[in-house]
């Protein structure tokens, strides 16, 4: 994470510029090499709805209006020096260019590493050649390619103090591109499936554990009421990542009932003992136009965390983060080299 401005529970980051200083200095056959995400990624400009609605006025449920309020006090209070500095960086590309770059990464990033385990137990990131491609590893990183279930099994010698998750949660829209490209890797999962993930025994007595979310009530509940209950895990608080575009405004409309939303929820919980975790955040950062590509939250949690150097593991892993245990079945994918500049 890379924190812009912070105003109370609110706070904007900038991923790219994680990013860019995680691979400012990457070793690669003795000489050191700077890298970051290609910044058309995230020129994201806000979408338009031009449906005509059934009704004329609909409210907002009361959790998408509280958002909405923090959101519009805390951008009031961005200096405008921040909204245009931020606009000249990303503001690169028009939005059908976006999606094509991003799909033509997609295809060209498409590799059969099934059951390859790797990382680095180096302090500065490294540039890495795998089955004759590059990818960059950031410093004291492991991955494991494949099914997470299977996953957790083999890592059930180690304790981790910090766990993130981002379920492939079953929904019709995913199942649709699934049914579209058999070529993607999103194997969507029920919450039952879910659940059964042998986590409990990989958690350390003083742990914290954060799950990505749809806004949908039932996987809302899902994982407070039994996911989190067959982990040993003990729900705290909710926040929400807000979405915006090179502007700063809202990626789409505040919606209401079950329209698209501009933002996305994590659920936090607790094994034992951790700071006092305030609930209601809201996180405001550009997405990148890659699918589900979550920002980096690390420096959010770990104050959290009573340890100096937590033991950190990532579930369902598009990418990879220094000192972290990355699992799933695309772990390498963003860490192509053809993803950078």
């Amino acid at each position: 994470m890379s924190l812009v401005i912070k105003q109370g529970n609110c706070c904007l980051i900038d991923h790219w510029e994680f990013i860019a200083k995680l691979y400012k200095d990457v070793l690669f056959e003795e000489n050191y090499q700077s890298y970051t995400l290609s910044a058309k990624l995230f020129s994201i400009t806000s979408e338009v709805r031009t449906r005509k609605r059934k009704k004329v006025y609909e409210e907002l449920s009361i959790e998408t209006s509280k958002i909405k309020r923090m959101y519009e006090e805390f951008i009031a209070k961005v200096p405008n020096s921040i909204k245009e500095r931020i606009s000249q960086k990303y503001n690169i590309l028009d939005t059908s260019s976006v999606r094509d770059f991003s799909a033509s990464l997609f295809q060209s990033t498409i590799f059969d590493h099934h059951s390859i385990n790797g990382g680095s137990t180096s302090d500065i990131p490294l540039k890495c050649k795998i089955q004759n491609e590059y990818f960059l590893i950031p410093p004291n990183s492991r991955f494991y390619y494949g099914s997470v279930n299977e996953e957790c099994h083999k890592l059930d010698n180690g304790i981790f103090d910090l766990v993130i998750a981002d379920p492939p949660w079953w929904n019709r829209y995913i199942r649709r591109l699934k049914n579209a490209n058999e070529q993607l890797s999103y194997e969507m999962m029920y919450n039952e499936d879910i659940a059964a993930i042998p986590l409990s025994n990989l958690l350390s007595s003083n742990c914290l554990v954060a799950v990505w979310c749809t806004n949908s009530p039932a996987n809302i509940q899902a994982v407070k009421n039994l996911i989190f209950r067959n982990w040993g895990v003990r729900y705290v608080a909710s926040w929400h990542w807000l979405k915006v575009a090179v502007d700063l405004s809202p990626i789409c409309p505040f919606g209401t009932g079950s329209t698209k939303q501009p933002y996305e929820m994590l659920i936090i919980g607790k094994v034992g003992s951790v700071a006092p975790i305030p609930d209601g955040q809201l996180i405001v950062s550009i997405p990148s136009a890659l699918h589900s590509h979550k920002p980096p939250l690390l420096d959010l949690l770990k104050p959290y965390i009573n340890k100096e150097q937590p033991r950190i593991l990532e579930l369902f892993a598009r990418y990879l983060l220094p000192d972290t245990t990355s699992v799933g079945y695309e772990p390498l994918k963003w860490q192509h080299i053809s993803f950078s500049e």
